[in-house]
């Protein structure tokens, strides 16, 4: 379990994130949403000490996340950022790879490339997997960094706005393998996401922010109703029922 207490971060005089307190339970699938602003990639960033807070404190399983050897962290957690920017020449192998950098320091086992071959296959990169990042389309790196990021083979795995730069097809199938990794791996996936839609009809729970805050957050069927969603984002969605997922409706 991730155990968020208290948790703040400033960037000059304002509050991105303002005492929050969050449990996050394991094998479950765990979505943050909530405006643009609201906090959400930076609390999923202090989770994974990519950036640090500035008062509060984050445990996992237990343990003080400031304590932790970053090594061991990473054998623990991997994040998958909104922007990655690589300047080597890469493969879409080559980059899966990395993913086990925590487990080979760069000299890959047999075991490691059974993750790499796993986690491409995964993602259905098969075909691809010997192309330079730089002859893909943007979906495709996409789905060739969430590859690298289940190689890694951790027990909580957090990606932010994961279904950027994805079609229709390719967003379901994301959403689908993550589905898969918590229900047959028993992993702990956490996302940010805007797709208040695949957020309903994929996650366990979820996690509402707003101006640095949680303003609701329950199981996935409890914050899908439409007064919440009003709450959160001031704005009217209906909300339908169709084949036991709550699908919200907001074009009209």
């Amino acid at each position: 379990m991730v155990v968020v207490e208290g948790v703040s971060k400033l960037y000059g005089n304002k509050a991105v994130i303002d005492d929050v307190s969050v449990k996050i339970q394991k094998g479950k699938i765990t979505s943050f949403i909530g405006p643009n602003g609201a906090g959400k990639s930076t609390l999923l960033s202090m989770i994974s000490r990519l950036i640090a807070k500035d008062s509060g404190e984050i445990s996992i399983d237990g343990q003080d996340l400031g304590k932790s050897k970053s090594n061991d962290l990473a054998k623990k957690i991997s994040i998958l950022k909104q922007s990655n920017h690589i300047t080597m020449r890469l493969t879409v192998r080559d980059l899966v790879a990395f993913g086990r950098f925590p487990y080979s320091q760069g000299r890959l086992t047999k075991e490691d490339k059974r993750f790499i071959d796993e986690a491409i296959s995964y993602m259905e990169l098969e075909d691809i997997q010997n192309k330079y990042l730089d002859q893909l389309s943007g979906g495709q790196k996409q789905r060739a960094f969430i590859a690298m990021t289940i190689a890694q083979n951790t027990e909580y795995i957090l990606l932010d706005e994961p279904l950027n730069n994805l079609d229709m097809k390719h967003s379901v199938q994301i959403m689908k393998v993550l589905r898969r990794l918590v229900d047959e791996l028993g992993k702990t996936v956490v996302i940010v996401i805007h797709d208040i839609n695949f957020a309903s009809c994929y996650s366990d729970y979820i996690v509402a922010l707003k101006d640095g805050r949680i303003v609701k957050e329950g199981p996935t069927w409890d914050i899908i109703q439409s007064d919440v969603l009003k709450e959160i984002y001031g704005l009217d969605m209906e909300v339908q029922c169709i084949n036991d997922n709550k699908i919200c409706v907001y074009f009209s």
